[in-house]
């Protein structure tokens, strides 16, 4: 008899991880991912890329449903992926990183979104040694996060995942560390984060890491200073009742492919009952192993 229930770890993150996380509002989880399936992955977005190219009119073209939404010699921002290749489904429905999200969101996920950039440097733009950055937030704090157990929780939260070496020079994600709490104008502390750049906190990881954060935090696409290229695939989860909002509609041939047990992880529930899951501080992290694998076999 098939299984009927998403079997995902809980809590995900270790009490370490967990406090370091709320404190900042992100954490970069190491090894979320094998070599063999960062590989996997990059050659799927790799080709994605050359076959949406390769279309008489790339900008305005889908292929496998996937869309340019940016689309320049040293960066192409990927929207809609969700159905281009089932490495990327894979990747969306990893129990380890919904599980991931789920903590993070304090109850049941839906897939909200998922895109992928791969950037270089641009060589138009003059490396600066302070260089400013377009930070920005997904959401309000007010309105989408709350507290329970003395941890912080998030409606809206990311996995992103690089899929190449990032170190200091090759364009981290950069993040304003604690501004998911701060009910200010994002205008007030991004000045305040110039003027004390420690305030900024870049990622440094191996390929295969995971930067989980709330999208009440600040954050913004750090500078490709070295002439290694960049590739990192991202998924959007929020709390069941939000919508989809990737820019694209699912095949229905993708549809009939789904299995029951992750129709919510994909439709979301068209009501207030979301799930709710919360966890101590002092839980240790439940490290049963999860691979990329087949979605549909979840």
């Amino acid at each position: 008899m098939a299984e009927t229930t998403f079997n995902l770890p809980f809590p995900a993150l270790t009490p370490e991880q967990r406090y370091h996380l709320d404190v900042f509002g992100y954490v970069v989880v190491p090894n979320t991912l094998t070599a063999d399936e960062v590989g996997v992955l990059r050659e799927a977005l790799q080709k994605l890329k050359g076959d949406l190219i390769a279309t008489e009119d790339p900008l305005n073209t889908r292929v496998r449903g996937a869309r340019f939404a940016t689309y320049k010699p040293h960066h192409v921002f990927i929207g809609s992926i969700l159905e281009a290749d089932p490495a990327i489904t894979a990747y969306a429905t990893h129990p380890r990183l919904v599980g991931m999200a789920e903590e993070l969101i304090g109850g049941e996920a839906r897939i909200v979104e998922v895109n992928a950039h791969i950037n270089s440097r641009d060589t138009s733009t003059p490396i600066l040694q302070e260089p400013t950055y377009g930070f920005h937030r997904g959401t309000d704090i007010p309105y989408g996060s709350h507290m329970q157990a003395g941890l912080y929780h998030c409606s809206f939260v990311k996995t992103l995942t690089n899929l190449t070496d990032l170190g200091p020079d090759d364009g981290g994600t950069v993040v304003i560390a604690g501004s998911h709490k701060i009910d200010t104008p994002v205008s007030e502390i991004v000045a305040c984060a110039y003027k004390d750049r420690s305030l900024i906190h870049q990622v440094v990881a191996p390929p295969g890491s995971t930067l989980l954060f709330s999208e009440t935090l600040i954050h913004a696409t750090g500078q490709v200073r070295s002439d290694c290229e960049r590739v990192i695939i991202i998924c959007g989860y929020a709390t069941t009742m939000f919508q989809y909002w990737d820019g694209g509609t699912l095949s229905e041939e993708f549809k009939k492919s789904i299995p029951e047990k992750l129709k919510r992880l994909f439709y979301g529930y068209a009501h207030w009952t979301r799930g709710p899951k919360y966890r101590k501080l002092s839980d240790p992290a439940d490290e049963r192993p999860f691979a990329l694998g087949r979605w549909y076999n979840r």
